[in-house]
């Protein structure tokens, strides 16, 4: 007989969430997939199922290596799952980009003339 665990305590178990509350509120809002089948936070999962979650704009895919109820440290969280997620996109600049680029780190505050140029890219942007 294969051990088997729920879904919620092995999403924070293995720390796809940080509180079992959180994982739990995932599947009861259908963020969680089972085998491409939506689930409940008591649903059982055993080795080899796939386990989607979706957290914000990223989708977390795994594999069910090891069923596990206790949270553990993350080297040996990642043991217990075989990660099949889409790669992460990208980081973009945003909608908002200062003129001339980002600020380098210690720069400062802006100058008068920075902020200026700023407002008037604020005003473009919102009409």
């Amino acid at each position: 007989m294969t051990k088997t665990v729920r879904v919620d305590k092995w999403l924070w178990a293995v720390r796809v969430f940080k509180t079992r509350t959180a994982a739990t509120n995932a599947c009861s809002t259908g963020r969680v997939m089972i085998n491409d089948e939506p689930a409940k936070p008591a649903s059982k999962i055993s080795t080899d199922d796939i386990v989607s979650a979706r957290k914000g704009d990223l989708l977390f895919v795994y594999r069910l290596v090891e069923p596990i109820e206790k949270r553990v440290g993350a080297p040996r969280a990642a043991e217990c799952y075989e990660d099949l997620s889409p790669p992460r996109p990208a980081k973009s600049d945003g909608p908002l980009t200062p003129p001339g680029g980002a600020r380098e780190r210690g720069a400062g505050r802006p100058t008068k003339r920075e902020r200026r140029q700023l407002d008037r890219l604020r005003r473009r942007n919102r009409s």
